[in-house]
């Protein structure tokens, strides 16, 4: 792996998978799966969790990002920036800028993108590289 490196998640959001997320989690927000109350709201409408969007930021990393190695997340920050709506597709990016490698660590920037190409969600991880014995 070098700076630079990429990786991508793609997935388009639907309702069972914000009702999955949501019985995995116990995260259940009526925000999420309420049409009634999230009428209500400034969204107008259900939304996915912010978790659900950062849940494909990890997939990148863990299954995309680094073949040959078993990818740990360390730490992640994460900016909220837009809603995702049931329908949207999300693209998670994963980019490598910068790399320790006698600790075996990386620091990625982790983005995540809807149809349009607006900035859904914005972060950075860093991540440990283990490599993966034959």
């Amino acid at each position: 792996m070098k700076v630079g490196d990429r990786a991508e998640f793609e997935r388009t959001v639907s309702v069972e998978d914000i009702a999955r997320f949501a019985e995995v989690t116990g995260d259940t927000n009526p925000l999420h799966q309420d049409a009634d109350y999230a009428a209500k709201t400034r969204f107008g409408e259900c939304i996915a969790h912010g978790m659900l969007s950062a849940g494909f930021i990890s997939a990148a990393l863990g299954t995309r990002l680094a073949p040959g190695c078993c990818v740990v997340y360390l730490s992640q920050s994460l900016r909220f920036l837009r809603p995702v709506r049931i329908g949207d597709t999300i693209k998670a990016v994963a980019e490598v800028k910068g790399i320790e490698l006698e600790k075996r660590m990386a620091t990625i920037e982790t983005d995540c993108f809807n149809q349009n190409g607006e900035a859904v969600v914005k972060g950075e991880a860093v991540v440990l590289l283990d490599p993966v014995s034959a």
